[in-house]
């Protein structure tokens, strides 16, 4: 008779199974979206991902996810300022929506409105047994936005999703419709002060001849835990372009899953990590080619200085009907201390016979020679360095080619430097 030793849950996931329990009659939602968030907190409580999971091999949230905080309803956040002048701003103050202004073309609904009647209930299921981050989030999601917007429509000035904490617990989803010939541009703030514990995840569907960029700019404290999840389902014909990032944080986790569901579609992936301290941040990246005459195009770049340690897992999943796929991924990293770590997995799973497709990773310190240089012209050393890592970091950004957006980032890169370079 085999006798199985019940799991014996760490501080952490005993602190959010806790939580659960507490705010279970708060949460939104009932009937179907109950079942899914008791199914989903099973996972919870079946443990936390570790290093025994491919997927986690390099971040074993078990062990770092050292504690979790309590919910904190008496939290005061406030919003942030716009990346971009003139955006529409939707926030998310720890963890509840604020008032949606009128849009032409958009319909901009709270979450928690969705899963009180039920329209929301399907993107809660979790997307495979290494998706801790959405086993979590769907247990324990409250509010967020959700965006629809009409086909045609031409969106003049970004709208500006904002999900700010001010510590405790805050679990927050972000969805989103974007219809056929749709131009828009979406700017997502992960931000807040206080050791908070996020997590965040995105549902978004682009239509067939769409052109999208969306943005993710997380500059959480270094106090903090974000867990995040961007999911994304590409139409025919449709451009999408998502720029990452990570700019703070004690321990994140970005996930990025997108499939192409119509021939014709691109997908763009950019990446900054910029890492500092005693710090940890994983991106980790899926993508499914899963129809014929698609591309896409990964550029990800890390700067890490301290004590940080980063991880990019890229995999491209090329299927076998995906004929005429072109794909190519990078990940280059500078190391600005001996202490800093970088950890990269690059792969390509082919089953078409009939594709153009490569992945290349490097990790390299900062040229001395080029360092001697600008340093022989007057320029002091902390500038110097400053002028380099920015030059490592432009290709990425101005890959962008939105002089507004351009500006607005080389301006954050400006600011983690001169605190951290």
């Amino acid at each position: 008779m085999n006798i199985q030793t019940p799991i014996q849950n760490t501080p952490a996931e005993q602190a959010i199974l806790d939580a659960f329990s507490e705010r279970l009659s708060l949460l939104p939602g009932d009937g179907e979206v109950m079942l899914k968030r008791d199914a989903a907190i099973e996972a919870v409580k079946a443990g936390l991902p570790t290093r025994r999971i491919e997927a986690w091999h390099y971040t074993d949230l078990r062990r770092l996810l050292a504690k979790v905080p309590a919910y904190d309803d008496a939290a005061d956040a406030q919003t942030v300022p716009v990346l971009i002048e003139g955006s529409t701003v939707l926030p998310v103050l720890n963890g509840t929506v604020g008032k949606a202004p009128a849009l032409d073309g958009v319909s901009a609904q709270s979450v928690a409105e969705k899963l009180r009647d039920g329209t929301y209930a399907p993107a809660l299921e979790r997307q495979g047994d290494d998706d801790a981050i959405g086993a979590l989030n769907a247990a324990l999601v409250a509010d967020g936005w959700f965006l629809d917007i009409a086909d045609g429509t031409v969106l003049e000035k970004p709208i500006e999703l904002q999900n700010v904490q001010a510590g405790g617990q805050v679990h927050t989803r972000f969805a989103a419709r974007v219809g056929d010939g749709v131009t828009a541009t979406i700017v997502e703030r992960q931000a807040g002060s206080g050791g908070a514990f996020v997590s965040s995840v995105d549902n978004v569907v682009i239509g067939d001849g769409a052109n999208v960029t969306w943005l993710i700019v997380q500059e959480e404290p270094d106090t903090a835990t974000y867990l995040g999840q961007f999911n994304a389902w590409i139409g025919k014909d449709a451009r999408f372009s998502l720029f990452v990032m990570n700019a703070g944080g004690k321990l994140v986790r970005q996930e990025v899953r997108v499939a192409t569901k119509g021939e014709g579609s691109d997908f763009q992936l950019r990446g900054v990590n910029l890492l500092s301290g005693e710090t940890h941040t994983d991106v980790t990246m899926v993508l499914d080619h899963a129809v014929p005459n698609t591309g896409s195009r990964e550029l990800v770049r890390n700067v890490v200085t301290g004590r940080a340690h980063g991880v990019f897992q890229g995999r491209i999943n090329v299927h076998q009907v995906a004929q005429k796929t072109d794909a190519k991924m990078a990940c280059n990293t500078l190391l600005l201390s001996d202490d800093g770590e970088f950890s990269t997995k690059p792969e390509l799973e082919i089953f078409a016979d009939d594709v153009a497709c490569g992945h290349g990773a490097t990790v390299t310190e900062i040229d001395h020679g080029h360092l001697f240089y600008l340093m022989a012209r007057g320029i002091d050393e902390k500038t110097a360095r400053g002028l380099l890592v920015k030059a490592f970091v432009a290709e990425v950004i101005e890959g962008l080619e939105d002089e507004p957006l351009i500006e607005a980032l080389e301006a954050k890169l400006d600011a983690w430097f001169a605190t951290h370079g």
